[in-house]
């Protein structure tokens, strides 16, 4: 497996995610490959509805490209979850008949008419699936996912507009209602067995504010009532069950400026050794 660090929070407007693969790698002797974002003053108003989009879009395409040049499994190390975008259509161009399950407090799945905040970590995931294509995601040219083949797993923090989104793509989500229901082992087999009913592989993002912020609190965006880091780590191990069919990962949104204590910090080296398994 090559490890990519994609060191950029230009899809949100709190700073710091940009620091994540450094502080999860430091000391830990493991080659990689680090894309880093533009020197800029990051825009931050609200009402800017595509925050940092001409800086956005050139990381993109830069880690597109390296991620590209690699011919193994790939484990890209964000960074806020717009890093997905290049990450994810990387794949997509080296393994054509690919599903895709998003592990997120967050559905990413607004366009550039329905979002609210113009945080452009909050699209990639419809961005994957064919939406804001022109806009997100000029330097691919190869098919996008299609969103029968697209699962959102543990989603709770879910504005109107992209419920409309998501049923509109034929996107499936399981909430973190029905991991608490059902098991978060049970409903991450049944994620990936969809996924993969009509595909030969998966992509899977996984985004570290899908556990509770009272547990891990340094993330960019905190959604309450998340899951537990057992839980979390259930849906890692269920991960490596499945390694054969995963050609590719994402490890994103751990926020150190937002850390305590470096709790999450150590929560996500964990999630990380996991994901190295895979």
């Amino acid at each position: 497996m090559k490890i990519v660090k994609a060191c950029s929070d230009l899809g949100v407007h709190v700073n710091g995610s940009n620091l994540a693969p450094n502080a999860l790698l430091k000391n830990k002797g493991i080659s990689s490959i680090e894309v880093d974002k533009e020197d800029i003053e990051k825009e931050l108003e609200k009402e800017n509805k595509l925050k940092n989009l001409k800086y956005v879009n050139s990381f993109n395409e830069k880690l597109y490209n390296e991620i590209l040049k690699i011919d193994e499994k790939v484990l890209t190390i964000g960074g806020d979850h717009s890093i997905a975008i290049a990450s994810c259509l990387a794949s997509k161009k080296k393994n054509k008949n690919i599903g895709i399950v998003w592990i997120d407090s967050h559905a990413d799945f607004h366009t550039t008419e329905t979002t609210i905040s113009g945080n452009i970590h909050g699209m990639p995931f419809a961005t994957v699936c064919g939406i804001n294509k022109d806009t997100l995601s000029y330097f691919f040219d190869g098919e996008y996912f299609k969103g029968e083949n697209a699962i959102l797993v543990g989603g709770r923090d879910i504005e109107d507009a992209e419920f409309d989104n998501l049923s509109y793509a034929n996107v499936k989500l399981y909430t973190t209602n029905d991991i608490k229901k059902k098991g978060a082992k049970e409903i991450i087999k049944k994620a990936l067995d969809e996924a993969l009913e009509k595909t030969d592989g998966l992509h899977v993002s996984f985004d570290i504010d899908v556990i509770d912020p009272l547990i891990a609190p340094g993330v960019s965006v905190k959604a309450k009532d998340g899951l537990t880091f057992e839980e979390a780590k259930d849906i890692a191990d269920i991960l490596i069950e499945y390694k054969d069919k995963i050609k590719s990962v994402d490890l994103v949104e751990f926020n150190p400026s937002e850390d305590k204590d470096n709790v999450t910090l150590k929560i996500t080296e964990e999630i990380l050794n996991k994901l190295l398994e895979i």
